[in-house]
């Protein structure tokens, strides 16, 4: 039987796959990589051709790999990491060390795109991600356990650099009339360490709601799981809400909120370059996202 010869497949159009995947469609593709949406499609098509089979799945919303995409997406993502290495490794401009990371379990969605990102230009660099609260967290990046932390500031975690600004909402479950319950059954953090239960407590004190804590817990989980239930309402940014929540406001006759900061605290003293770049990354991919409204601050 003829095996046909193995013909070298192109690191470009490997990274354009990956980024397809990694990022959701090819036209979030085209603006990761700089690139009009037509040559991500025509990227795709060469690397098909090249391998004489379909890589993503047709007609489907968002790109999802066939089994042979799959496969390939494994050595893609290998075959990236090496080049990064060999460049880095010549150029004298390799990055090595470890760099420890904290954030509340609330904002991994802030995290993704931006470590993904990091550890595909900088293979070398051991990434550690710590989850805490953001007064823990902002303690430790204060005493050198952390190099970096992405917190909400607030009362007890002030200062650091804001990445973000988001809305502040009240979420509850679809199909389920929580809100107009009274005394108001709230999930919420424990007292002390949440910003969002103080301010969602002050302001319903000031529009004269009466409320209860029915939940409490210190992870988005904990909370959430009681208000897909309909057993209570929670605080959190929009972009913490799925599909399963929904957005209430002042036409259910909850008050508004303030603006939530999202803020970058570095240990104090020297960082390492590792370090410098870490940060560096979760800023734009963050300031991308969710821009800060210079006139709310």
């Amino acid at each position: 039987m003829h095996t046909p010869a193995a013909r070298p497949l192109d690191l470009i159009l490997l990274n354009t796959f990956v980024s397809v995947v990694e990022s959701g469609g090819f036209t979030a593709a085209g603006e990761t990589l700089h690139i009009a949406q037509s040559t991500v499609s025509a990227h795709m098509k060469r690397l098909e051709a090249t391998l004489g089979q379909p890589l993503l799945q047709r007609g489907r919303a968002s790109p999802v790999p066939t089994p042979a995409g799959e496969r390939l997406l494994a050595h893609a993502r290998q075959m990236l990491r090496q080049n990064a290495l060999a460049w880095q490794e010549v150029t004298n401009e390799r990055l090595d060390g470890i760099v420890r990371l904290g954030i509340p379990d609330d904002y991994v969605v802030y995290l993704p795109a931006a470590l993904a990102d990091f550890e595909a230009r900088f293979p070398a660099v051991e990434l550690q991600v710590h989850c805490g609260l953001s007064v823990d967290l902002v303690r430790e990046v204060r005493v050198g356990a952390l190099d970096l932390a992405i917190t909400t500031r607030q009362r007890n975690s002030p200062g650091g650099e804001v990445l973000c600004r988001e809305d502040t909402v009240w979420a509850g479950a679809p199909g389920y009339d929580t809100q107009r319950r009274s005394p108001l059954p709230l999930a919420v953090s424990k007292d002390g360490v949440c910003s969002f239960r103080e301010r969602g407590i002050a302001a319903l004190d000031a529009a004269g709601i009466a409320w209860r804590i029915a939940y409490t817990s210190a992870s988005l989980s904990g909370l959430t799981a009681a208000v897909k239930a309909g057993l209570a309402i929670t605080i959190l940014t929009p972009s913490m809400i799925g599909e399963d929540l929904r957005i209430l406001g002042t036409r259910e006759g909850l008050p508004e909120l303030p603006h939530t900061d999202i803020a970058l605290h570095r240990a104090p003293g020297g960082q390492s370059d590792a370090s410098r770049q870490l940060a560096l990354g979760l800023k734009k991919h963050v300031s991308a996202r969710f821009p800060v409204r210079e006139e709310s601050l």
